[in-house]
């Protein structure tokens, strides 16, 4: 152990953090709008949300590069005012960590809202509290499962994501070299025994962070109200 460079694993758990912050708070208002939309188009942002879901990372990947790139539609504005790129910087990490872990933290979000309802939000209006107020206070703790499963499912795949990591950010040491790129980058150089450390570490953090999350839903279900 006394080998190893933790620098991919704190660099990883600093990414996972910021992003997860970044979707529970982008996350929320959308999946309140998804779970009770009756638009037309609910249907189709739902499918764009869900893309991360079934598209090769390097796919998801590859647009990314181009659109965070110097003359892509993100990354060119971001160029021009900042003078510094998008791509290959942990800027760029947090952007696609975003994309591509959407649907893990909106779908929990949706489903806690669906089977929540509205009536308790609009009992609390009734009583004079405003929408802010009552959201924060009534569904928000109402909410308490939905908010735990996705800050879980973002925070833990966040972490283990390598192939969009991978196009966008390349591996730079302290900069985009996160924990799966390290150890992809140890497998190659045939360092198995610092591959399985790193490998059997994010495997037994993942496993006990997910074991307490499904022990806190059976303990505490969403009901319906």
């Amino acid at each position: 152990m006394a080998g190893i460079d933790f620098g991919p694993v704190w660099l990883t758990l600093q990414l996972a953090t910021v992003t997860t912050v970044i979707l529970l708070l982008l996350s929320t208002p959308l999946a309140w709008w998804l779970a009770h939309s009756r638009s037309r188009w609910a249907a189709i942002v739902e499918a764009v949300v869900a893309l991360p879901l079934v598209l090769p990372p390097t796919v998801l990947g590859f647009y990314l590069l181009l659109a965070l790139g110097a003359n892509g539609i993100i990354g060119g504005p971001w160029s021009e005012l900042t003078g510094s790129a998008l791509t290959f910087t942990f800027s760029g990490l947090v952007i696609a960590s975003v994309l591509y872990s959407l649907p893990f933290v909106v779908q929990p979000l949706q489903n806690a809202f669906t089977a929540i309802g509205r009536k308790p939000l609009e009992v609390a209006c009734c009583l004079r509290a405003s929408i802010l107020d009552a959201f924060v206070t009534v569904m928000l703790p109402l909410a308490k499962r939905g908010y735990i499963t996705a800050a879980v499912l973002g925070f833990t795949h966040t972490m283990g994501e390598f192939g969009v990591v991978l196009m966008v950010g390349g591996s730079i040491p302290g900069e985009t070299q996160v924990l799966s790129i390290a150890i992809y980058e140890h497998v190659e150089v045939l360092d198995y025994s610092t591959a399985h450390a790193l490998s059997f570490g994010l495997l037994a953090f993942t496993f006990v962070v997910l074991l307490m999350v499904y022990i806190f839903n059976r303990r505490f279900p969403v009901h319906e109200h």
